[in-house]
């Protein structure tokens, strides 16, 4: 199977530098409609069987033109939402982003690390292995089907499972508003990353240049 992990559009939170996961969490912003506008465009010659998105409300709002175009229902699934960040919800100063990715990059070494108030490596891993298999589980293996979710919570999955993946790697790879990772394989097979686009796939032109913890590349797992 490819599957197409795309990061949802920019939120006001992003543009303000905040960490957020809650559910149901915020729209986009004026920017993130033109990034999830240029989406359908970007993966015409994609052939896509099925569209899927967390339980977040970005990831639905930035799925929609792409499910407009193809006549595809956008499904929710439980598990691929993004990394809980706990007590450092909301806050965009530089120990709230410490307290949020210093124990997510120490996943590469020791899963039960955990977030202050959110979760552990194992809790990710399970949740979001979970929702890809229920994906799967769907789809035959020549189909590409797209999953939207979120910044962190696609790099760590990716960079974590992907078998030609590592620590060294993946460090410096970042995923801006709607960036896109694409895995091939299963979870019974093994996943292989075969497309690592860290800009907008509508174009760097949509790029909006802010910091934010699930797009920059200081995310080691």
């Amino acid at each position: 199977m490819r599957l197409l992990l795309i990061r949802h559009g920019e939120t006001p939170e992003n543009a303000r530098g905040e960490i957020s996961s809650e559910y149901p969490g915020p729209g986009l912003t004026e920017m993130g409609e033109r990034q999830a506008a240029a989406i359908p465009q970007a993966l015409e010659e994609e052939p896509i069987s099925a569209i899927y998105a967390s339980t977040l409300l970005r990831t639905s709002i930035t799925a929609t033109p792409l499910a407009t175009r193809r006549g595809l229902p956008i499904q929710v699934v439980e598990g691929a939402q993004e990394i809980y960040a706990g007590v450092w919800e909301h806050r965009s100063d530089e120990e709230a982003f410490r307290g949020y990715l210093e124990p997510i990059v120490a996943w590469w070494h020791d899963r039960s690390v955990r977030i202050e108030g959110g979760e552990d490596g194992h809790g990710f891993f399970a949740r979001f292995d979970g929702a890809v298999e229920r994906i799967v589980s769907q789809h035959s293996d020549d189909e590409t089907v797209a999953l939207f979710s979120h910044g962190a919570a696609i790099r760590v999955w990716s960079a974590g499972t992907a078998e030609n993946l590592d620590e060294e790697s993946s460090s410096g790879l970042r995923l801006d508003n709607t960036g896109m990772v694409v895995m091939e394989g299963s979870p019974s097979a093994g996943w292989r990353m075969t497309r690592w686009s860290g800009q907008p796939i509508g174009g760097a032109f949509l790029a909006d240049g802010h910091p934010d913890p699930g797009g920059e590349g200081d995310i080691a797992d």
